[in-house]
């Protein structure tokens, strides 16, 4: 492997025996390209192919490699699909600026399909996680296993301002470290390391020799709003899950309230749920050592 590839996996083993995540090897990933009808998506898979299939969707302003220390501490019993969304990562920009569920959802029916693989089991949080119940809802016949991360029809204001806040702070740093500085003051629970190996696919050098996000700038724009669902078009596809479901809340979030959780599970009697304790709405990033407590035993029960 070429020195400037490894670099990077050195970065994430150590930040990931920082955090404590239990892997067996030191597994490395590979990147490829999916051709949408309407653009080029990326994605990154760990594992072997003869295991059970995980596909893993990120949040928003994130990318597939939000994941990149959970699918380390499952590669040894999972084949790992990490997707950047539309719009986010290596993936391609939307050039009409459509960022629609629908549009994603088609997306989706494209890649997951052209994937060839039945019973896949997955998972997404935040905006990765409504579009995988949303997905789920839609297409039973392809989806054996869901896991919904800190979201749900109905959530918070103040974490979604908060979130919001975030992203629309000046987009341009003149250094590295100056992200990192950022990052941490907003997720102060995680390490310099974790969040400086993370920030190596979160973020790119431009020509000018200054630092920028790796996503689509128009969802950074504060006048932009994306086509959203109803509340109530977004309980009624996650009443209709018919595949064994958990939701995972992050102890401290400020989006998903144990309310609204209680209300998924009674809504739904395919569902159930787990709490990530010293985690907030990023719990896969916050507390991944937690987070794999929970969601490894529970898809090994149900492969």
């Amino acid at each position: 492997m070429p020195s400037n590839q490894r670099a990077p996996l050195e970065s994430l083993y150590k930040a990931a025996r920082g955090r404590g995540v239990e892997f067996s090897e030191e597994f490395v990933p590979t990147t490829r390209t999916f051709d949408t009808s309407e653009l080029r998506l990326s994605y990154t898979e760990w594992g072997d192919r003869g295991l059970p299939a995980v596909v893993l969707l990120h949040g928003f302003a994130q990318t597939s490699h939000a994941w990149d220390l959970i699918t380390l501490g499952l590669a040894d019993r999972f084949h790992l699909i990490s997707l950047d969304q539309r719009g986010h990562g290596d993936s391609e920009w939307a050039t009409d600026g459509d960022y629609s569920l629908e549009t994603q959802q088609n997306d989706l029916d494209e890649f997951i399909k052209s994937l060839g693989v039945s019973g896949i089991n997955l998972v997404g949080l935040s905006m990765g996680g409504r579009n995988a119940y949303v997905f789920a809802s839609r297409n039973p016949h392809l989806i054996s296993n869901l896991v919904v991360v800190d979201t749900g029809p109905s959530g918070m204001r103040s974490g979604r301002s908060r979130i919001r806040n975030f992203v629309t702070m000046p987009d341009e740093l003149d250094t590295f470290e100056e992200f990192v500085e950022r990052v941490h003051f907003y997720v102060p629970q995680r390490s310099l390391d974790q969040i400086r190996n993370s920030l190596l696919n979160n973020i790119r050098q431009m020509e000018n020799g200054k630092w920028t996000w790796k996503y689509d700038r128009l969802l950074r724009d504060p006048n932009y709003r994306r086509q959203a669902a109803s509340q109530d078009q977004l309980w009624a596809y996650w009443e209709s899950v018919k595949c064994p479901s958990l939701i995972i809340r992050g102890g401290n979030s400020d989006v998903l309230t144990s309310e609204t959780v209680a209300e998924m599970t009674s809504r739904n009697p395919f569902s159930e749920s787990a709490v990530v304790l010293e985690s907030g709405h990023l719990v896969p990033g916050d507390n991944p050592a937690g987070f794999l407590r929970v969601i490894r035993p529970w898809l090994l029960e149900r492969v």
